[in-house]
């Protein structure tokens, strides 16, 4: 439940359009709605500027469109991160309006279509195309907290030309997510170069002595340069989310 439809509430009130019970019943839902699967958050979307985000991984498909259809009852937009294109089609022969974007294995229900609201522009960097997977997961997630997002792939430390080669679109940004596997270098490269805020997000791509991306968490985690933030491995969702964040007017 956003602003403009608890706004819609209490104006049907005023003028008369519906009785004080039946306001009532809209709005006991309005803080979180307990459906025994889940307690699923109305309120976020006043709170955080977007509405609660369904973590499908470990979730069967019935369990995600029983949360869906409570959510959308409520005139929230959906987000359901880590889900597998075979409980996507199940999910989308029920929501026909819903949208998998496969490379980040995340699906979107937008209710209302809204302008680009952020002060500026996101932009999502990878070192490497292995790296895209959890880069769209950032970009899936920016976007759908209502942020102009744009993208840089492949442009890994092993050739550094192709960073600098982008440089007038990375001075335009106002926050940059940058994705990166083995050992984690390109940004503290990027944070070197700009002035906005850098999110780093390690990933699991590498070889044996990467430890599943331990390596490069470890070598953000230690960056010399300054203001660089880092989530945790492959958490491309937590790095669009933060993003979108700061990028608030």
């Amino acid at each position: 439940m956003d602003k403009d439809i608890l706004k819609d509430i209490l104006d049907s009130l005023s003028h008369g359009r519906t009785t004080v019970d039946e306001t009532l019943d809209r709005l006991k839902t309005l803080f979180f709605e307990d459906i025994n699967l889940a307690c699923i958050d109305h309120h976020r979307s006043l709170r955080r500027g977007t509405s609660e985000i369904v973590f499908g991984e470990g979730k069967k498909t019935e369990e995600l469109i029983m949360i869906m259809e409570h959510m959308i009852d409520q005139g929230d937009d959906v987000l359901v991160t880590r889900l597998s294109r075979q409980k996507a089609l199940r999910i989308q022969a029920r929501f026909p309006d819903s949208v998998y974007h496969q490379k980040a294995k995340a699906l979107t229900v937008i209710q209302k279509e809204k302008d680009p609201c952020g002060r500026g522009l996101i932009l999502v960097i990878s070192a490497g195309t292995s790296d895209m997977a959890v880069a769209e997961e950032a970009v899936v997630t920016a976007r759908f907290m209502g942020n102009q997002v744009e993208t840089i792939y492949d442009v890994g430390v092993a050739g550094l030309h192709r960073i600098i080669s982008h440089m007038d679109m990375i001075k335009k940004a106002s926050v940059i997510v940058v994705v990166a596997g083995m050992e984690g270098a390109l940004p503290s490269v990027v944070a070197g170069l700009v002035s906005t805020p850098v999110i780093a997000v390690p990933t699991s791509i590498g070889y044996g002595a990467s430890f599943k991306g331990l390596s490069a968490l470890l070598g953000m985690l230690n960056s010399c340069s300054a203001g660089v933030t880092v989530v945790n491995i492959d958490n491309g969702f937590g790095a669009g989310y933060a993003a979108g964040l700061i990028n608030r007017p």
